[in-house]
C-alpha cells in the first residue's frame, strides 16, 4: 500500500552532490500525488518545495517558496547564500 503522507528526514544528507540529484530524482517520481514533509540542512534538497518553513529555536521564523524566502533576505536567504557560495 503508498502511504498518501511520507516523511523524510534528512533523506540525501550523506550523499554526494551527485547521488543526492539522482537519489532526488527518483524521490520526484516516488512522491508525486503525495504529500511529502522533507526535514533537511542541506538546502538545495528543499529548493523545489511547494512551501519551506524554516525553524529557528523550535517556532517557524519564516515561510514561503524558495524565491520568495530569498526575496525577503532573511534567515532562509543567509543560509542559502552560505551553502551555495560557501561564505
Amino acid at each position: 500500500k503508498s502511504p498518501r503522507i511520507v516523511i523524510l528526514d534528512e533523506a540525501t544528507a550523506h550523499l554526494d552532490s551527485e547521488n543526492e540529484f539522482l537519489v532526488q530524482a527518483a524521490l520526484a517520481n516516488a512522491l508525486k500525488d503525495r504529500t511529502s514533509i522533507v526535514i533537511a540542512h542541506r538546502l538545495s534538497t528543499i529548493r523545489a518545495a511547494d512551501q519551506i518553513l524554516v525553524l529557528d529555536n523550535g517556532l517557524i521564523a519564516e515561510r514561503g517558496k524558495h524565491d520568495e524566502l530569498l526575496a525577503l533576505n532573511g534567515m532562509y536567504a543567509e543560509l542559502y547564500s552560505r551553502q551555495s557560495f560557501g561564505a
